[in-house]
């Protein structure tokens, strides 16, 4: 008998590997039923030479949700010209179509019109709020098999968005995973808690389940209309004595507003000097900071998409001449060509106008990004040093004289490159249209080009009557079809936009 409740015990234990490879087995595969593969095919253009472009590539994760929908980040998503999504890591492919996009908040979905693509597939459900203290996993389909890698929980943060200045919030994460940052998905049990949109080093960054869930929830209600942003800068206010000279009584808490820029088609109702003490329900402390119910301390700008979204109105109390006071803002949308010089430029030809040989393109962080990952260091500093700038009234955005394509016409000026325009035959121009418009109306015969003050060139001075033959000539020596490339009017910004 003794030796019999041995061999029990002991085949009992044997079965127990057995029995949690099989628990295991069935939770990845579970998974493996709402985690898909998409091939994005797009457009990839370049800025230097913006009547030329090449085809690209890339590989992303995506995870099947509600109604039929896979969701992914926007990155790689905008300029596409095809979209196939797979299932199970290997197999056939299938058409997908873009439904909706929105760069700002770096979110997508995309479907697929064949039935026979969701038999069996499962819609994975996102948690809300995001959970920081589960065991995290990132998954994603390599080789036809579904991988999983371990995540650790740094913190949370609200910062500016990957392909965006409006400030979300963020999930910081480590992990030993590789070349990460498509859109996988970063899990915990039987909930999604994140999508992976960055990858540094060993540090992750994901948009939380929180996040997403409340933008795809107020767009199926009506109610999504863009991220917003506070469009005012303030400084933490740690001095003491700034805020007993600014009026303020009681314990120092609050954000100095130290300016407002101009914003096209916005009425500032926040002022520099203000101390902003309250965003809605929320105490602001000296550091600009606010306690998050959810996610922690956290700065004030992520107030301005805490479900909240373009349009919306807040209620701010702010210290202004000594008294405290509510006023009541509303969030304006953020908006890519709002900015003197825009951080993205999506779904559109780079714009272009050649004239003469000389080629002028508008001055965006699409352009500078030609000078490769570290643009930011390596591009010419008087053209980045524009990224601090703000729009004016008089100059809502920068047209650049980035080359010059040499021809009998333009002789001695051949060497000229990245000149900022300031006027064309004294028009002021800030737009493409608008230095073409300028350049019907030569003066005394002659077309003067002024350029922002700098180390080079101040002004250049072209005979009017030989233009459009040197035009003509140069199109042809260098095979370039089109004259001038244009942004289509119907295109106002590139935040929110459904498939073309």
């Amino acid at each position: 008998m003794k030796n019999l409740f041995c061999l029990v015990l002991l085949s009992s234990l044997l079965a127990l590997p057995a029995l949690a490879q099989e628990e295991n087995g069935n939770g990845r595969a579970a998974w493996e039923r709402s985690v898909v593969t998409l091939e994005i095919t797009r457009n990839q253009y370049d800025y230097l030479q913006p009547w030329s472009k090449r085809i690209k590539s890339t590989i992303k994760t995506g995870l099947v949700i509600q109604d039929h929908q896979v969701v992914t980040t926007a990155d790689e998503v905008f300029d596409r010209t095809l979209i196939r999504v797979q299932r199970n890591g290997r197999g056939r492919w299938w058409i997908g179509d873009l439904s909706w996009i929105d760069y700002h908040a770096n979110l997508a979905l995309v479907t697929v019109s064949d039935d026979s693509f969701w038999a069996g597939l499962q819609p994975a459900v996102l948690a809300d709020p995001t959970q920081s203290d589960a065991e995290l996993q990132i998954l994603r389909w390599r080789q036809g098999r579904l991988e999983a890698r371990r995540a650790e929980f740094n913190q949370f943060t609200a910062v500016e968005g990957r392909l965006s200045f409006a400030t979300v919030l963020q999930m910081e994460l480590s992990s030993e995973i590789q070349g990460a940052g498509l859109g996988e998905p970063l899990i915990s049990k039987s909930q999604v808690q994140g999508l992976i949109a960055v990858q540094e080093g060993n540090t992750c960054t994901a948009i939380p389940s929180g996040v997403i869930h409340s933008i795809l929830e107020a767009r199926k209600d009506g109610r999504y209309r863009g991220l917003g942003y506070f469009d005012f800068v303030w400084t933490p206010a740690v001095n003491p004595a700034s805020l007993a000279f600014l009026g303020l009584k009681g314990e120092p808490r609050g954000a100095l507003v130290i300016d407002v820029p101009f914003t096209p088609g916005v009425q500032p109702v926040v002022k520099a000097r203000d101390v902003i003490l309250k965003v809605d329900a929320f105490d602001i402390d000296t550091e600009g900071d606010y306690q998050d119910p959810d996610y922690g301390r956290l700065a004030l700008e992520n107030l301005s998409t805490r479900r909240k979204w373009a349009g919306d109105k807040v209620t701010l109390q702010v210290l202004r001449d000594g008294e405290i006071q509510d006023i009541e803002y509303r969030i304006p949308k953020a908006d890519y060509k709002a900015q003197l010089v825009p951080d993205q430029v999506f779904d559109q030809d780079p714009e272009y106008l050649i004239v003469g040989g000389l080629v002028f393109q508008p001055l965006s962080d699409a352009f500078l990004q030609s000078w490769g990952p570290d643009w930011k260091r390596r591009s010419p500093f008087r053209l980045y040093y524009y990224n601090t700038e703000h729009p004016t009234p008089e100059r809502t955005g920068l047209v650049l004289l980035s080359q010059v394509l040499p021809d009998v016409y333009n002789l001695g000026y051949q060497d000229l490159k990245f000149l900022v325009v300031d006027k064309v035959n004294g028009r002021t121009i800030s737009r493409l249209p608008e230095l073409r418009e300028a350049l019907k109306q030569p003066v005394s015969g002659f077309h003067s080009i002024e350029f922002v003050q700098s180390d080079s060139l101040r002004r250049m001075v072209l005979a009017a009557d030989e233009l459009e033959p040197a035009t003509k000539r140069v199109l042809a020596l260098y095979g370039i079809t089109k004259e001038f490339v244009f942004a289509p009017p119907s295109i106002k910004e590139s935040g929110v936009a459904t498939s073309r």
